[in-house]
């Protein structure tokens, strides 16, 4: 297979690129290094510096396609907030722009990296794909609007699109910054500088840890399935949560609680579907994938 993957010098994106080159295929990467990182670039992988922004400067890049996975974001929840007009040009216009440059190349697929901030502070738990969508930053409701052109360039224009809703991923090559930053990056960093890892509110908000190599492991499972095409939208997450207060007493380390900010209060993924439709189940268990984050924490 030939893969483009937009934003393959990011977090998921570069941990996506090594599994695709490990299995044998040609990658070609996309990236702006707005928030990726050289260092990050796969040796084998075809680089191409380029922004997702400028349609005509992304198209030619497309030629000869099988599959595009589709990560490339600015991917901060508060910065979204403070810049809607920047975020909505990366996130919808870009997301946009990729769909209609496969398009016109005649991509057979593409894998569009969703999100689970599309849900909102729902309380019922576990969020299924049929509940009701109810972002609560303009990051969120652009992952979401990228869903729905997925599902609508797969209707009007037989691209077949599939989108991967992530619950907070962490592993090697987390993210320091953005959306994709979890509470464990935070705590990581706060611990090695000295300083007490920050609490938000009362630290029993829960989130569903995925860990990389299964988001990784599920785009692939995505690019190749014969049940989808058709703009299913389908929960990647591993299935448990744990409150920041556990992952505190986990890490280990001095705690100080501060002021509550808007943000959901949990959230916990059902993922039959994933396994409905691409035989996919998270296999690496918390503890396991926080060792792993550490290790590489610790060795960077």
């Amino acid at each position: 297979m030939k893969a483009l993957v937009t934003g393959g010098a990011g977090f998921i994106g570069s941990n996506l690129v090594d599994e695709l080159i490990k299995q044998g295929n040609q990658v070609r990467v996309i990236d702006n290094l707005s928030t990726g990182k050289k260092e990050n670039l796969n040796p084998r992988a075809e680089f191409v510096l380029a922004d997702i922004t400028n349609l005509e400067e992304i198209k030619p890049h497309f030629a000869g396609i099988d599959c595009v996975f589709h990560l490339a974001a600015l991917p901060r929840v508060q910065w979204s907030i403070e810049n809607p007009i920047e975020t909505h040009n990366a996130n919808i216009n870009g997301t946009l722009n990729v769909f209609l440059a496969a398009k016109d190349a005649k991509v057979k697929r593409l894998v569009y990296s969703a999100s689970s901030s599309a849900y909102g502070d729902n309380p019922v738990m576990p969020l299924k794909e049929d509940f009701l969508p109810a972002p609560m930053s303009p990051y969120g409701l652009h992952k979401y609007v990228g869903e729905h052109y997925a599902r609508l360039f797969a209707l009007l224009y037989g691209l077949e699109t599939v989108s991967l809703r992530y619950f907070n991923v962490y592993g090697p090559r987390l993210a320091f910054a953005g959306a994709y930053v979890t509470v464990i990056a935070v705590f990581l960093r706060q611990k090695s500088e000295g300083k007490k890892m920050t609490i938000i509110g009362d630290g029993s908000q829960t989130r569903d840890f995925t860990f990389v190599g299964d988001v990784v492991r599920a785009n692939i499972l995505a690019s190749q399935s014969d049940q989808v095409g058709h703009g299913e939208v389908i929960n990647i997450g591993a299935g448990h949560n744990y409150s920041v207060n556990e992952i505190a007493a986990k890490i280990g380390g001095e705690t100080e609680y501060i002021a509550a900010r808007i943000e959901p209060h949990d959230t916990l993924a059902d993922t039959s579907k994933a396994k409905e439709l691409l035989g996919w189940e998270p296999q690496v268990n918390f503890d396991e994938g926080l060792r792993r984050t550490v290790e590489w924490f610790d060795h960077r």
